[in-house]
């Protein structure tokens, strides 16, 4: 075996992203196999010829016979040449392996029809113990079917393709010579890749892959774009925004739009629309998340599926009537009344309030009622699921102590007399066989105490004038974050090796001004305070300062967070999940006294 020649890399260029280094100066080891034929799992490898190149220039070599410890078919040693008699003295391929996997660091491994020498490479790997290094592949068959039309060469054989390039060396079955003529071929391919703006290695092995005409045509709006955190927005000639997303990395993320693995069929629409991509840095990916939303939200884009109208929620509101009633409302007002929500439809909402009937003795019709003149009861009454006070069959008080009060009581401090009311109907249905009843119980609870969760979670913050926090970036700064009423007021990251206080006072003066609101979540979607919320909660984040207390009821909804993800499970799961969850009621019940 050759020793091979190697060239010491830049710093930088050992730092930075491999995808990004412009073809010339990217390290290649152009590598071809012999073996005994058939499967990679089932036969062997019996010569190894590699070409390390760069920039056009031979780097070195590494070339050796390897026994198989078979015998070679008579039809192989008819194609290649090699003989039993010629592999006897040859080295097994577990002694060829360390160097060959030293011979392969650092560069970025070129074969024809590389799926197959890569398999028998990684079979032989884990058979003897060798960890494959996972280095990025280039298939020259793969880019000359897309880079070469059929009038220009009739296939893509190696041969054809050597005689098409003029490569001096003729392939012959022999890995050393496939290799050279493969080198041959590689660097004809990327004279031909100039043609189609293809200078980069990532752009190399993307253009490889089954992009459309769209992708390629197109693949020109992510120039330029930073390498920062931030949103970038596709808009259309007109101005108008198609699609709004964030990333951590601007430039990388659109990028990613042109190669194979995008395949949805709305973002290809999409990107067929665009005539160029807007991108808005972010001090971090915190700001870039609410400002995508906000961002969303503003324009409604027509290929954004998510998050496009956060205002179209809807709450559950005990009115501040004589005898208060649930009524589903979509905005929240300063009149006093309890609100539970946000919902995001006016379905969930029901479900919702169909809980709290089941559970509370409140009134379930829309009348007005008055207190000095009675009005003919329903039939919920006669069925005893209403006290009746439209016939001032119950007390304004003794209405307020039994239904207005618990509501208040469940959604903004324990709902313990909610959840045991649904949990102990749910037990009884369940052990009545009556599964079907029990299941939609379940629902019920599920979206109430699902609600209820969400709205506190959303209040301790939100009640709060001001919070700042941090936490590291990764790189030696910190990311900052005020945060007014639930929203996003200042972003901002201070430099590594320099004192956050300067960046962190700066970002609380430039602060925006948020006014607090009547509900849990005014001055900012639940989204987007939901959003802030999991930042806030990471354990590597530091509260800085707090204008006040954050803190969530000792008895809250949260306590019984694993009673709704076991009841979501099931709701989500099979008839025998709903059955094996409605009649295991003893744990439950034990979960409640938590």
């Amino acid at each position: 075996m050759a020793q091979p020649a190697y060239v010491q890399g830049t710093l930088d260029t050992l730092m930075s992203d491999p995808a990004a280094h412009s073809l010339a100066d990217t390290t290649f080891v152009v590598l071809d196999l012999e073996t005994t034929g058939g499967a990679a799992d089932g036969g062997g490898v019996t010569e190894i010829g590699a070409v390390k190149v760069r920039g056009g220039e031979e780097l070195g070599i590494f070339a050796t016979l390897v026994n198989p410890g078979e015998r070679i078919p008579a039809f192989i040693t008819v194609l290649t040449g090699i003989t039993d008699a010629m592999l006897a003295p040859a080295p097994p391929i577990e002694s060829v392996l360390p160097s060959l996997l030293e011979f392969l660091r650092g560069a970025v491994l070129v074969a024809h029809n590389a799926p197959y020498d890569v398999g028998f490479l990684k079979a032989a790997c884990a058979r003897h113990g060798y960890q494959w290094p996972n280095p990025k592949v280039l298939d020259t068959a793969a880019v000359a079917r897309r880079a070469l039309t059929r009038d220009e060469v009739p296939n893509r054989k190696l041969s054809t393709l050597a005689q098409f390039f003029r490569s001096p060396v003729t392939p012959n079955h022999r890995a050393l010579d496939d290799a050279r003529a493969t080198v041959d071929v590689l660097h004809g391919l990327f004279e031909r890749l100039g043609s189609f703006k293809i200078h980069t290695l990532g752009d190399a092995i993307e253009f490889a892959k089954a992009v459309t005409p769209t992708q390629r045509r197109q693949r020109h709006l992510a120039d330029g774009l930073p390498h920062v955190p931030g949103v970038y927005v596709f808009r259309s000639a007109d101005d108008r925004a198609l699609y709004v997303g964030t990333s951590k990395d601007i430039a990388t993320r659109v990028r990613s739009y042109f190669t194979a693995s995008e395949k949805r069929a709305r973002i290809s629409e999409m990107l067929g629309a665009a005539t160029r991509v807007e991108a808005v840095e972010c001090a971090h990916p915190l700001e870039a998340e609410v400002r995508e939303l906000r961002l969303i939200a503003a324009h409604s884009p027509p290929y954004n599926r998510r998050s496009k109208h956060p205002d179209r929620v809807v709450w559950l509101k005990l009115t501040t009537e004589a005898w208060p009633r649930l009524s589903v409302v979509r905005k929240l007002a300063d009149d006093g009344a309890a609100y539970l929500g946000p919902f995001s439809s006016r379905r969930t909402a029901e479900l919702a309030a169909a809980g709290v009937y089941d559970a509370l003795p409140l009134r379930q019709c829309a009348h007005t009622l008055s207190v000095r003149t009675p009005m003919p009861a329903c039939a919920l009454a006669e069925l005893g699921r209403c006290p009746a006070p439209c016939e001032h069959r119950i007390s304004v008080e003794d209405y307020a102590a039994t239904a207005a009060l618990p509501f208040r009581t469940a959604i903004h401090g324990d709902p313990e007399i909610v959840v045991a009311s649904l949990m102990g109907r749910i037990e009884a249905m369940s052990q009545g066989r009556r599964y079907e009843e029990a299941a939609v119980l379940r629902s019920r609870l599920v979206a109430l105490l699902r609600a209820t969760v969400r709205m506190q979670r959303l209040a301790a913050i939100t009640r709060l004038a001001e919070v700042v926090a941090a936490r590291r970036d990764g790189v030696g700064g910190w990311e900052i974050v005020v945060v007014r009423h639930g929203r996003l007021a200042a972003a901002a990251t201070s430099p590594p090796r320099e004192h956050p206080r300067p960046t962190l006072d700066a970002a609380r003066l430039t602060a925006e001004t948020v006014l607090p609101g009547p509900g849990p979540v005014p001055a900012a979607t639940a989204e987007e305070t939901e959003r802030i919320l999991a930042w806030l909660e990471r354990p590597d984040t530091r509260l800085v300062e707090t204008s006040g207390d954050w803190v969530s009821p000792v008895r809250g909804a949260a306590r019984f967070s694993t009673l709704l993800n076991r009841a979501e499970a099931a709701a989500s799961g099979k008839d025998s999940a709903v059955r094996s969850s409605v009649t295991d009621r003893s744990d439950d019940a034990r979960s409640l006294r938590l």
